[in-house]
């Protein structure tokens, strides 16, 4: 990929990657583990702090909502967005993943802080 010289840029000091995708192109989900491969493990960021979506265009054949993901995204959490239906339910789902990633830096800058008093 042409941007691939802008990921260090982008990666630095994230604390959380969402990486979305078409469920229904057999190439997006071959992408998706190199995403995962390049953004998540070689940071390294916990599985926590990354968030699969599938987005599923309107009027799309919706069977992929049974999405079986192998190892290792399997470990990731996934969510279906499809705007057309619910997207109450999406909104929902960003709202706790932002939530648990806000809960995570505050933690983590509490630990750093201890290490440093003690």
């Amino acid at each position: 990929s042409r941007f691939e010289t802008c990921w260090p840029a982008l990666m630095k000091d994230s604390h959380g990657v969402i990486i979305i995708f078409n469920p229904e192109l057999p190439s997006h989900l071959k992408e998706i583990e190199m995403w995962y491969s390049c953004f998540v493990q070689q940071q390294p960021l916990l599985d926590t702090q990354c968030l699969l979506v599938a987005h599923h265009k309107p009027g799309s054949a919706g069977d992929t909502e049974n999405l079986s993901l192998a190892y290792p995204l399997n470990k990731v959490k996934l969510i279906h967005s499809n705007l057309e239906d619910d997207p109450e339910d999406v909104r929902m789902e960003f709202m706790k993943y932002f939530r648990s990633i806000i809960t995570f830096i505050s933690e983590s800058r509490e630990r750093e802080e201890m290490s440093i008093i003690s």
